[in-house]
């Protein structure tokens, strides 16, 4: 189970300070320390339009972030409170309250634009809160929408910014929620009821005409609608008389408007129920550590004068997490080889066995952990330490059988080699016993467990080494004749070619397995590699499929606004030449009387 990060309360997460937007490390601490997917939502307005009351309630509580009471704004920069969702286990509710939208006090508004774009590029679920109704002043207070293609890029090529490119941003862009305080108008049309969401896009529907007026009102609306397909709205009442909105945070539940408390109620229930986990391009969910990676890069591109490039920001934060994949590969591939493998191991193939198996959990644990590998450089780095690793255990496992066998030979062999000294052997008939002590010991060092793969090769160096011993041996043998020696000379050279022979086919083996190795470990990966890039490009046609849709559906409503506009204009037409054509009827019936 992962820690559960649960801060007392809120943090400045970007500093405003003398217009310079700032990071605060100790948020950063804090985001690092999540890992748990996190739910993002941030909330901008004008100041002094009651922000942080709804983020307190959605952090559960009633003090939190600062209310203020007079007309100075109080939260400056962006603020940040971490508590456990209360709606998904496992999950962290980020919550990101922002420096009021047009504060008086500040007189240059450069970084409000930056903020609000902050909010967007950061949050999973964006609210927008207002004071009243939807009107022209309204759309002109959020004018922030129509420049967001002039504060965030989608993607590094150049020449693709703009609403009609508005697919490349849907993609990463969180739901829009329009929050309306203090809305004391009817929800009602032509006498008929309506939702606050049926409100909301009956406010965004675009006027016919390409002057500049239409333009001035068209353009937020069409931000919104192309930018922000899945949106919402919700009304309030007022919370309580004007006199008591100064300390709103300090009245009793039984002091507010009961409307205003039901309303904050289903507004809490249902971004607590419908937010989603902040994700990357790809699906790829955001923990603490990715959101501090965005937040540096945004930041960063800001300080420098760029544009902040969501693309760009992805591919740093790959470049960030695709290396710790690797790393934490490796020591997955260590552990489990430290556990499993005892050198020496009896045969290569034993422990080439045990590599496969260790590389293919390895190689599973850098999928699983990495994204975005552009033209998979992670993973062949990956794949060529996996190499060295496995090379490198050949190489210990070979040191560590001819240390084994080198000490082996001489526990078994000393004391035949204390004989020949001693002259046991320097006799006649000492020969034969001398080989068939020879005999005896090796079958000894054979029946020994565990000697590895340089078994056969020390024994023979070892042997080779005593050939002199041997033939000195059998040469001062007075019972062997001439040609009795001769015929063993020819036997021991024998069993010597022989034995280089069975040591050069057993190196050719060796090298059979090795090479084995490589094409399975080579397979493998490509195997993993086209499994995670069939389900990222699932994944991809799903997002381009919800974008399509998205975009579809946005039309269908313009078509179907036209249309509307169309055939109301086309009745008005037909009630006009009705009304005519029946004054016309009527002066030529009247006109047929008189005749």
């Amino acid at each position: 189970m992962a820690p559960e990060i649960n801060l007392p309360g809120p943090m400045s997460l970007i500093d405003n300070t003398k217009g310079q937007l700032v990071v605060n490390p100790e948020a950063l601490k804090i985001l690092s320390a999540i890992t748990q997917p996190v739910v993002v939502v941030a909330i901008v307005g004008l100041y002094r339009t009651g922000k942080s009351y709804l983020m307190n309630k959605l952090a559960g509580k009633k003090n939190g972030f600062s209310l203020g009471s007079t007309v100075k704004s109080h939260t400056k920069g962006i603020w940040m409170w971490c508590v456990p969702h209360p709606k998904k286990p496992e999950h962290t509710l980020v919550l990101l309250d922002t420096e009021g939208l047009g504060d008086i006090e500040k007189g240059d508004n450069e970084n409000d634009s930056w903020i609000f774009a902050l909010a967007i590029l950061l949050s999973s679920t964006f609210v927008y809160n207002s004071m009243g109704t939807i009107n022209q002043q309204a759309m002109d207070q959020l004018h922030y929408v129509t420049e967001l293609t002039d504060r965030i890029k989608a993607n590094s090529s150049p020449g693709n910014n703009s609403v009609d490119d508005s697919a490349d941003f849907v993609s990463f862009f969180p739901a829009f929620v329009w929050t309306l305080r203090d809305f004391t108008l009817e929800l009602e049309v032509d006498g008929e009821p309506i939702t606050a969401d049926d409100y909301l896009e009956l406010s965004l529907k675009l006027r016919k005409g390409t002057d500049k007026k239409s333009k001035s009102f068209n353009d937020p609306r069409l931000c919104i609608r192309k930018f922000f397909p899945k949106r919402k709205c919700f009304v309030f009442d007022w919370p309580a008389p004007k006199k008591y909105l100064a300390h709103l945070e300090q009245l009793k539940e039984e002091e507010l408007n009961p409307d205003f408390i039901e309303q904050v109620a289903e507004f809490c229930s249902y971004i607590l129920s419908h937010s989603n986990v902040k994700t990357l391009s790809g699906g790829i969910p955001v923990n603490g550590p990715r959101l501090e990676s965005l937040v540096l890069t945004y930041i960063d591109a800001i300080s420098r004068g760029d544009l902040p490039c969501m693309e760009n920001a992805v591919l740093a934060l790959a470049q960030i997490e695709n290396s710790a994949a690797v790393q934490k590969a490796i020591a997955h591939y260590d552990q489990q080889m430290g556990q499993k493998v005892q050198l020496p191991a009896e045969t290569l193939q034993e422990l080439l066995d045990l590599h496969r198996v260790s590389e293919r959990e390895a190689t599973e644990v850098f999928m699983k952990n990495s994204f975005k590998d552009v033209d998979h450089l992670f993973q062949k780095k990956l794949a060529a330490q996996l190499d060295k690793k496995r090379d490198d255990f050949c190489k210990q496992n070979q040191e560590a059988s001819s240390d084994r066998c080198s000490a082996l030979l001489q526990v078994i062999f000393s004391p035949l080699e204390e004989e020949v000294k001693a002259g046991i052997y320097s006799k006649p008939g000492g020969y034969r016993l001398f080989i068939q002590k020879l005999q005896d010991l090796e079958k000894k060092y054979y029946e020994e467990p565990r000697k590895g793969i340089q078994a056969e090769e020390i024994l023979q160096t070892y042997l080779k080494s005593k050939e002199s011993v041997t033939d000195a041996i059998l040469q001062t043998d007075q019972i062997l004749t001439e040609k009795e020696k001769e015929i063993e000379v020819e036997r021991v050279k024998a069993e010597s070619a022989q034995a280089s022979a069975e040591m050069v086919e057993e190196m050719q083996i060796k090298y059979q397995q090795m090479m084995e190795e490589k094409e399975k470990s080579y397979q493998e990966h490509v195997k993993q590699l086209t499994e995670k890039m069939e389900r990222e490009r699932a994944q991809l046609l799903e997002e381009q499929e919800k974008t399509l849709t998205s975009k579809l559906q946005e039309q269908a409503r313009v078509l179907k606004e036209r249309c509307q506009g169309e055939s109301t204009q086309l009745q008005n037409e037909i009630q006009k030449l009705q009304k005519t054509l029946k004054k016309k009827t009527k002066r030529y019936m009247s006109h047929k009387l008189k005749i």
